[in-house]
């Protein structure tokens, strides 16, 4: 499942009472704010969410001054979860689903019309 950004929008101003306009433009200026600091090298930290960071690899080379910008491979961004993070995904619980069982489904309710309990779906 892959969450796109007008899904995430909606999803913090359903949780946070806050208008979408309002929080895409706070997550608009949090990827700018981040892509200005990582420009000049710096980690940026966002609490408990984590930290993001810049990371360059380079090319080996056996003399100091062959060391240039045109050395420089593998850039990328680093993400480090914190606390909030790590916290949840150990706390997730993973179950196995076993697709061979053609018999998984709820039966339907007895009593006839209107008369039985509706099945519990979390069964």
């Amino acid at each position: 499942m892959n969450i796109d950004f007008k899904m995430l929008c909606n999803q913090v101003t359903a949780v946070g009472f806050v208008p979408r306009g309002v929080v895409k433009s706070v997550l608009d200026g949090l990827i700018d704010s981040l892509k200005t600091y990582m420009e000049i090298g710096a980690s940026v930290s966002l609490g408990e969410f984590g930290t993001f960071r810049p990371s360059f690899g380079c090319k080996s080379q056996v003399e100091e001054g062959e060391v240039g910008a045109d050395t420089l491979r593998n850039r990328k961004i680093i993400f480090t979860p914190g606390s909030l993070l790590k916290d949840m995904i150990n706390k997730v619980s993973i179950q196995k689903l076993d697709t061979a069982n053609k018999n998984n489904t709820v039966p339907p309710s007895s009593g006839g019309e209107g008369g039985g309990e509706s099945p519990d779906p979390t069964l």
